[in-house]
């Protein structure tokens, strides 16, 4: 069954009944096409009309949702003769960061990914996508072998932010994510990372100090979840629908504010309606924006990554 979020209530009734009509041709033979046919026409332009005025607590929901595909079916999808590589050599091989190498329309390339699972036993074995310090140790060794073999860096984010555990802390949880952000501006190659999902924290930036940083349309991004920022500023985490919009986490707001390069549109009613198309769109986005990245030098990547940044710090956007 299809998951259905808190606002797309109507839209389930709405498909309920046509699913209810489609059960009843099939047991009696009766003809309902065209009542089913009005239905749907009725659902879809509701799921218009709701997703085009989606609040960003609403996108955050959508960024959320259990049935958006995540970075290994990206990584599936466009990653040809992919070789997963594990561990960060000094303590242990954290699943909630994916990562290898493979071939992204017959180029060599670098991939990373953070991995929330599809069901209870995935999320458990990728801890909800909540990475250790050993999950940034090891992103930070195969940027640095990225740049060793010069291959192109991609990486597809979708995190709530680093483990908040206290192992995690006394493993250097700080220090780790620190070294994957160095890693990645210090690259010799080219890197764009996507948020596909939610982008949260500093967990989510140790796999995005890129070149490029692509967003899909419905997802989020921000240096705190909308609870957690509401549980801060109000001591309350109801207030997280009025955190979510002083946040500016959405992809057209953190376009607007220039902290991200690209939007990719999603199906209507999001990327888990139509995952193959959201995955081919944003296949081709990537596509466009690594071709002329591959022509500069390491030292010219490194130094308009650099500026790229600093950039937005002296604007006060960060």
């Amino acid at each position: 069954m299809r998951h259905f979020l808190d606002f797309e209530k109507p839209i389930a009734e709405l498909e309920g009944k046509i699913e209810e009509l489609r059960r009843t041709t099939d047991a009696g033979g009766i003809d309902v096409a065209e009542e089913v046919g009005k239905l749907r026409d009725k659902a879809q332009a509701l799921l218009r009309t709701t997703y085009a005025k989606l609040s960003p607590w609403q996108k955050a929901q959508v960024a959320r949702h259990p049935e958006r595909p995540h970075a290994t079916d990206y990584i599936g999808a466009l990653i040809e003769d992919f070789t997963p590589l594990a561990g960060d050599r000094a303590y242990a091989d954290d699943l909630a960061v994916v990562g290898g190498m493979g071939r992204f329309r017959g180029r060599a390339v670098m991939v990373l990914g953070t991995e929330r699972g599809h069901d209870t036993e995935s999320r458990v074995k990728h801890n909800f996508g909540m990475a250790r310090p050993e999950g940034y140790r090891k992103a930070r060794r195969l940027m640095e072998l990225a740049g060793r073999f010069g291959l192109p860096i991609l990486s597809f984010v979708d995190t709530a932010g680093a483990f908040p555990g206290i192992e995690a802390e006394a493993r250097g949880q700080a220090e780790a994510i620190a070294r994957s952000i160095e890693a990645g501006l210090e690259a010799p190659v080219p890197f764009i990372a996507t948020i596909i999902g939610e982008g949260g924290s500093g967990g989510a930036i140790a796999l995005a100090a890129a070149d490029r940083i692509v967003m899909l349309e419905h997802a989020i991004y921000s240096v705190i979840s909308p609870e957690g920022c509401a549980s801060i500023l109000w001591r309350d985490a109801a207030q997280a629908a009025t955190a979510a919009e002083a946040l500016k986490l959405t992809a057209d707001d953190l376009r607007k504010l220039n902290l991200v390069d690209a939007v990719v549109p999603e199906p209507l009613g999001g990327a888990h309606r139509d995952a193959d198309a959201t995955i081919a769109a944003l296949g081709d986005r990537i596509s466009e924006l690594l071709e002329p990245l591959v022509e500069l030098d390491g030292a010219t990547l490194r130094a308009r990554r650099r500026e790229k940044f600093l950039e937005m710090g002296r604007s006060g956007v960060i």
